[in-house]
């Protein structure tokens, strides 16, 4: 569980103070967002990573010519900070668990509350079929949780792994009920985003923002909740 409220905010807002000028990212760079949040990068990493290459881009002669017009510019370096910083915090000491909840906040009533608003907008959703059936037994799970206060204040670790199999298992149903000609429309959208940007990553990575990119716009069409405790300093 990291120990950033802000993760999102705080890369957003670092890429518009070294590009100079306001640019609302992209579905493609939240879902790069994602990616980095999802594989464990420290913020600090994403910070280091985002000068590293806007330091690069600037030393270039057409540096004022070319802007840098979207995250996925920075995802090389921001990778290569991550394991900068990897490397340099092996044997450095780890907090406790109960040290961790107490700094992030997570306290029992909060996460209970966060299950149960997870939980009324599943019912809420307007889904059809296996969706809707996936989202009503999700629901179902999630209030059981939220009236388990051991769970609620025990290994939050071990929830969070819960909770994304949930939402996980909410996404398999949707992809699965989102017509044929929807998720074309999606995926060469997808496509289209990362065009310039694929010679800077790796396959797996374009995979992964590929997948988080088709999550993403799905959930915002059908306004579903995200499950995961770190969306709750989000909320």
């Amino acid at each position: 569980m990291q120990n950033y409220f802000n993760y999102f905010t705080e890369i957003e807002e670092h890429f518009q103070r070294r590009r100079g000028t306001l640019l609302l990212l992209s579905t493609l760079d939240w879902a790069l967002i994602e990616t980095w949040r999802e594989a464990g990068v420290p913020l600090e990493a994403v910070l280091r990573g985002i000068d590293k290459a806007f330091d690069k881009h600037e030393a270039k002669p057409n540096a004022r010519t070319r802007r840098v017009n979207g995250l996925a510019w920075c995802a090389q370096a921001v990778m290569e900070a991550a394991q900068e910083m990897q490397e340099a915090a092996v044997g450095m000491a780890r907090n406790t668990q109960a040290d961790k909840a107490e700094q992030q906040g997570f306290e029992s009533e909060r996460v209970a509350a966060w299950l149960m608003r997870g939980a009324d907008a599943l019912m809420a959703a307007q889904l059809r079929g296996l969706a809707a059936e996936t989202a009503q037994e999700i629901a179902t799970r999630l209030r059981e949780m939220a009236a388990d206060s051991a769970a609620c204040a025990g290994d939050l670790e071990a929830l969070e792994r819960n909770l994304l199999v949930l939402e996980e298992k909410l996404m398999t149903a949707i992809v699965a009920t989102t017509g044929e000609a929807e998720m074309l429309a999606l995926k060469e959208q997808s496509a289209r985003e990362l065009a310039p940007y694929k010679r800077k990553m790796q396959v797996a990575q374009i995979r992964q923002i590929e997948q988080q990119f088709l999550h993403k716009q799905l959930v915002d069409r059908h306004k579903l909740p995200r499950l995961s405790l770190f969306y709750m300093s989000q909320a």
